[in-house]
């Protein structure tokens, strides 16, 4: 992960933060993945690579897979192990999975394939991939066409000073994620779906990104003004204080 690895282990410090306020995935998209690897989800050998604190692992399991978790952190892998007792959790990245040849029905990234160097990430993928398995990879990103999502987008560009936001870092208008995929042969799909929790529980799914974490103590006084402020613009467009997230998956998946 080279110059990634402080951003990306930058979640370490708020892992039980993440796992409550992160958005899940729409079941459609587990639904998607099945088709487009031509076979369930129940009983494949699939290994979550960059699971964080298992939301997706989660869901995975759930559907019969039987699910290895890959997770670079500790923070991260502890707080997987403690809500996820029974899956195996192995620590390591995808840029040297540590994982058997020819080992995997399936290989999954949820918003965590732009940790890795794409090629090296690659090339270990269809390593531990056995003949006919397949790569699936996905992003929850906000949802663009919606009035407001633009607006917060603006302003957290404004406070973060950037554009780094490809990965669904708050504040990214222009997603390439899909576009960006090494390789030819991945189909691509595009997947709307949304979720209404409470201001608070908005500000919190915020303040989990990477942007704001790897600011640390020298930046709590800035986040919380920035916070602060957001509720107060928030509250003009939610009068109810129910928040209602509108996000666009892309999935893209590459069968071996």
């Amino acid at each position: 992960m080279s110059a990634s690895v402080p951003r990306a282990l930058s979640f370490d410090s708020a892992a039980a933060l993440y796992a409550a306020s992160r958005p899940g995935y729409p079941p459609e998209l587990l639904d998607t993945v099945e088709e487009l690897t031509g076979r369930p989800l129940s009983g494949a050998r699939t290994a979550d690579v960059g699971a964080g604190t298992g939301i997706a692992t989660r869901l995975l399991h759930a559907r019969g897979a039987r699910v290895t978790a890959v997770e670079p952190g500790p923070g991260m892998a502890g707080e997987l192990r403690r809500t996820l007792p029974t899956v195996p959790v192995v620590r390591g990245d995808g840029n040297r999975l540590p994982l058997a040849t020819a080992s995997a029905d399936l290989i999954t990234y949820a918003q965590a394939w732009h940790w890795t160097d794409p090629d090296r990430a690659l090339s270990e993928a269809l390593r531990v991939l056995r003949p006919g398995g397949a790569l699936a990879l996905w992003w929850n990103v906000s949802d663009y066409s919606v009035p407001w999502v633009v607006d917060q987008g603006e302003r957290l560009r404004r406070q973060l000073g950037g554009g780094d936001s490809a990965h669904g870092t708050p504040g990214g208008a222009d997603s390439r994620n899909l576009s960006q995929l090494s390789g030819g042969g991945f189909e691509k799909r595009l997947l709307r779906w949304s979720r209404t929790v409470s201001v608070d529980a908005h500000l919190a799914n915020l303040a989990t990104h990477s942007a704001f974490l790897v600011l640390g103590a020298a930046g709590e006084r800035s986040t919380r003004r920035f916070m602060d402020r957001e509720r107060g613009h928030l509250a003009a467009v939610f009068p109810d204080g129910m928040v209602e997230e509108r996000y666009v998956v892309e999935l893209g998946v590459l069968v071996r």
